[in-house]
């Protein structure tokens, strides 16, 4: 297959070969193994004092923290594909309640065990308190806060799950958040899909630039800490993965437009794009978009420059990998590879275990804040990916086949 455009010894140059939106994809796979690894990163060097001592560089771990925007970004791009598709070609919709009881599924069978292993050993003392059980369970723990707990967050132990209950938010909201946007783009009664791409695109940046205004609320007329970590703050970091999601199949469904080169352009810029992406990680470790402890921004501007900084960064990384045609070389090379590809099968666990074991080892070791990442990293790194992949075996791969039923219906 060709385009009218030409080369200088007159031959048709080959059209460029449009990412693929359907079906697995292993570079994806590698990209959500860096943001649980970047995660885990910034865990235990927040852990172990590396970050807040001032010794050396060590603050720059504090920027891992972008791990929680690079999950955001992949769930807005694989997620809300289908809808983009729908959307863009008029094909029905995804149906809401397959969907959803997919979803669940794939988060909830897991994250209970965590919960009811935690509740029994490091949580004991709230073993008895219904409220503490139902606001876990239910992942409302960041909504409806536990007054014997010592954080908004939850319990020491799952605190990273704050960002969980952001995602299951986004997940319970994504239909109806699909359909006012798929409205807003149909509204051009034209069949030209580049016109009804735009207008998607458009939709999808005002629905993200909500974050804005949703935290000058956070901060005025004063700081409300519930409030930085529920879903609206963070809009923009799932509209960044929403637009790519237009991109990939507006390349797919318009020929006559060069989406698919630009695409191409993209993704073998890639290492331009991850040179940016590591200029924002050190700008985004440094205290102008947070403190150098685990708190979320104490400050209006603050909490601003952590989404515009944090969520450039998910972008320079994760567009030239949701760009690129498969089989490109160095996106198979370098996130397509058998480790990567392992790493991303068990991240979820990894995110899941990760705190609990943690803060198990300073404690037993009672080094809290007075450890090295350098020694401690290693140890910790093998028994979080250990403890993913016993979740992936034992509880995650035996739901996957349930969700294949559900998969093979048509939606």
């Amino acid at each position: 297959m060709t385009t009218g455009f030409s080369r200088p010894d007159g031959r048709a140059a080959a059209r460029p070969v449009p990412p693929q939106i359907t079906g697995f994809q292993a570079p994806l796979e590698g990209v959500r193994a860096i943001a649980a690894l970047a995660v885990l990163l910034v865990h235990v060097a927040g852990s172990a004092g590396t970050i807040t001592r001032g010794e050396n560089a060590g603050w720059l771990f504090n920027g891992g923290k972008v791990g929680v925007a690079l999950f955001f970004v992949l769930s807005g791009l694989l997620l809300y594909r289908p809808w983009a598709a729908a959307a863009l070609d008029g094909r029905p919709p995804p149906r809401a309640g397959g969907y959803l009881l997919k979803r669940a599924l794939r988060i909830l069978p897991a994250y209970w065990v965590v919960v009811v292993i935690y509740m029994v050993t490091a949580g004991r003392e709230y073993i008895g308190d219904p409220l503490s059980w139902v606001t876990l369970l239910t992942l409302a723990q960041t909504y409806v806060p536990d007054p014997a707990w010592t954080s908004v967050l939850g319990p020491s132990h799952l605190l990273p799950l704050w960002s969980l209950t952001v995602e299951v938010a986004w997940y319970i909201t994504l239909p109806a958040t699909a359909a006012v946007l798929s409205w807003c783009a149909r509204r051009a009664r034209t069949g030209d899909v580049g016109v009804i791409a735009k207008r998607l695109l458009l939709a999808i940046g005002v629905y993200g630039a909500l974050s804005f205004p949703f935290t000058a609320f956070a901060f005025f007329p004063e700081h409300n800490a519930h409030a930085g970590v529920w879903l609206p703050r963070y809009f923009v970091w799932f509209a960044i993965g929403m637009a790519l999601a237009v991109v990939t199949v507006w390349a797919r469904l318009d020929e006559r437009r060069p989406v698919a080169a630009l695409c191409r352009a993209v993704s073998d810029s890639w290492a331009a794009c991850w040179t940016a992406a590591a200029m924002l990680f050190v700008v985004g470790a440094t205290p102008v978009t947070g403190p150098l402890t685990l708190a979320d921004p104490d400050g209006f501007w603050t909490a601003t420059l952590h989404l515009i900084v944090l969520g450039a960064c998910g972008l320079a990384f994760a567009a030239p990998v949701a760009l690129a045609p498969p089989g490109h070389p160095a996106m198979e090379r370098t996130l397509g590879n058998p480790v990567m590809r392992f790493l991303g099968r068990v991240s979820y666990g990894v995110f899941l275990w990760q705190m609990i074991i943690i803060v198990a080892w300073y404690e037993a070791l009672d080094r809290a804040f007075r450890g090295n990442v350098l020694t401690d990293l290693p140890v910790l790194a093998a028994a979080s990916i250990a403890a993913g992949a016993l979740s992936f075996y034992l509880v995650e791969r035996p739901m996957q086949a349930v969700r294949r039923r559900f998969r093979a219906r048509p939606s």
